[in-house]
C-alpha cells in the first residue's frame, strides 16, 4: 500500500481539527493524522478501498490501451497457430498452457463454440506459466508445426492423462507419427522462442494473470469461460463490426 496516499486521505479527514490551529510542523501533522486514524480505524478500511479501486481502474486503462495498440499482432500473428475457420468473421484469441487443468476445459467449451459456430477463427498463443513441463508441451507443440501436426498434437495434449512433462509429451509425439529427433531440433527454432516470448509480452500487457485467457472482439475474458459465454462475447463482437 502507498503509505504516503494513506496519510493524505486521512490527513483531509483531520483537516477539520486542525481548522482553529495555526500553521503546523510536519511532525504535529503526522501525529495529528496518526491520532485521527487511531479515533477512526474505518478510515484504513476506505483508504485501501480507495487505493484498490484506482490500481483497478488504472491496470483496466492500460489493458485497454494495449488491446487497442495490439489488435493487429493479437489477430493476425503469422507466427501463432489458427484453427477453426481461417476466414471467420470473428477471431478469438486463447493463451492456455498444457499443464492448466481450467485449459483443458476450456478446450471443450471451445470446441463447442466451433460447433455451434462455423464462422468463428481461433488464434491460438500458447503461453506455458506452470512451469518447465508446460515449457517443454509449448515448445514440442509449435515445433510440430514443420511436421503439419500442430492440431492434431495440441489436441492430444489437451486430452492426455496426467502432467505435460518430457517423456509424456514425447510418447504422444511418437504416438502421432512424429519425427522425433526433427521434433527436438525444432523445438529451438527461432520461430518457436519468438512466440512464446510474444505470448508472455501480450499476456501481461493485457492484465492477465493466468491462463485460460481469451480476447474476444472488445472483451478480455480471464479464465474459464463456458461456451454459451463464448458465444455471447461473438455476437457482441459480430454486432459491433
Amino acid at each position: 500500500m502507498n503509505m504516503t496516499r494513506l496519510f493524505s486521505i486521512a490527513a483531509i479527514c483531520a483537516l477539520p481539527l486542525s481548522l482553529g490551529a495555526q500553521s503546523l510542523t510536519e511532525d504535529q501533522v503526522r501525529d495529528l493524522v496518526l491520532d485521527t486514524i487511531r479515533a477512526n480505524p474505518q478510515i484504513i478500511v476506505e483508504a485501501l478501498q480507495i487505493l484498490e479501486q484506482d490500481q483497478q481502474e488504472a491496470q483496466a486503462t492500460a489493458a485497454r490501451a494495449a488491446l487497442d495498440d495490439q489488435r493487429m499482432v493479437l489477430e493476425n500473428d503469422p507466427n501463432a497457430p489458427v484453427i477453426g475457420n481461417p476466414d471467420g468473421d470473428v477471431t478469438v484469441v486463447e493463451f492456455f498452457d498444457y499443464n492448466c487443468p481450467y485449459c483443458r476445459n476450456a478446450k471443450l467449451e471451445l470446441d463447442g463454440l466451433l460447433s455451434a459456430d462455423s464462422n468463428v477463427r481461433v488464434v491460438l498463443r500458447e503461453w506455458p506459466v506452470l512451469g518447465e513441463g508446460s515449457v517443454f508441451a509449448a515448445r514440442a507443440a509449435l515445433a510440430s508445426r514443420a511436421q503439419g501436426k500442430y492440431a492434431e498434437f495440441h489436441t492430444a495434449l489437451m486430452t492426455m492423462q496426467g502432467r505435460a512433462e518430457e517423456q509424456s509429451v514425447m510418447r504422444v509425439a511418437q504416438s502421432l507419427g512424429l519425427d522425433l529427433d526433427q521434433l527436438r531440433r525444432d523445438m529451438q527454432a527461432p520461430a518457436v522462442t519468438e512466440h512464446l516470448q510474444m505470448s508472455n509480452g501480450l499476456g501481461r500487457a493485457l492484465g492477465f494473470t493466468g491462463t485460460p485467457s481469451f480476447v474476444i472482439g472488445e472483451n478480455l475474458a480471464p479464465g474459464m469461460i463456458r461456451a454459451d459465454q463464448m458465444q455471447r462475447l461473438v455476437a457482441a463482437a459480430r454486432a459491433a463490426e
